[in-house]
């Protein structure tokens, strides 16, 4: 296995939230060196994942490496890769061949409750809970390095309608890792209340002829019994009801 991760034990503890002043993620030309290597394994893992879910879409987006993580900065390297080859790495989770960073924007209703969502069935994530984000792919490429922010204001927009520059109140980032996925995240406080943003986004998700989430959901506890949550979502929603209030 090809070796291409800096040294975690130089990070933050696991899925501590920790503040980040400036994220450097500079993209490289050329196939990721994981791809590379695991290009068969890739190709035969996705047969049987498109096999059990046909709307799959081997679509491309961005696998880091060499990340650090020093003194409130993340900065490292990364590719484009099919996103094939993520499943396979999620699946495996081989982290010291590649690292997946992307940007979470946390929707803060004026009445304090987290703004999420539930993903489809026919998605890679069916049922799971979460802050409507996506991976950061191509198009969040500004001047040789992955935007953010820009990343965040599309997501949002294309998965529930929302407009994240409307946003009445932005936090600073910060961040957590867990298994060698990195969750860049801030908060976006709405002078909305969240039943006027929840009914927003399902007008959004009525008119979409193809829409990759079931419903939105107002959170207002980090109780994990509640719904089907995506690991890093309870140490967020902790921090946010702790802090955002």
């Amino acid at each position: 296995m090809v070796q291409l991760t800096s040294n975690m034990s130089d990070w933050p503890d696991e899925r501590r939230i920790f503040p980040v002043s400036r994220i450097d993620l500079r993209v490289v030309d050329g196939p990721h060196p994981y791809h590379l290597a695991e290009r068969d394994r890739i190709a035969e893992n996705w047969a049987r994942e498109v096999s059990a879910n046909p709307a799959l879409y081997d679509g491309r987006m961005m696998l880091s490496r060499a990340v650090q993580i020093s003194d409130g900065v993340i900065s490292g390297e990364t590719h484009v890769v099919p996103f094939s080859a993520f499943l396979l790495w999620r699946k495996t989770r081989p982290v010291t061949s590649a690292i997946h960073l992307f940007a979470l924007p946390v929707v803060v209703s004026s009445d304090g409750a987290v703004i999420a969502i539930r993903m489809g069935k026919h998605t890679a994530n069916p049922g799971r809970v979460y802050c409507a984000a996506g991976s950061l792919e191509p198009a969040d490429i500004r001047d040789g390095i992955c935007d953010m922010d820009g990343n965040m204001a599309r997501e949002v927009l294309e998965e529930t309608g929302l407009v994240l520059s409307d946003a009445d109140r932005v936090s600073g980032f910060h961040a957590l890792h867990d298994r060698g996925i990195i969750t860049v995240f801030r908060c976006f406080g709405f002078s909305a209340i969240a039943t006027e943003l929840i009914g927003r986004i399902a007008g959004h998700i009525a008119q979409d002829k193809e829409p990759e989430i079931d419903e939105a959901l107002a959170i207002r506890s980090a109780d994990p019994g509640l719904h089907l949550y995506q690991p890093f979502m309870l140490p967020i929603l902790e921090w946010v009801f702790t802090n955002m209030r």
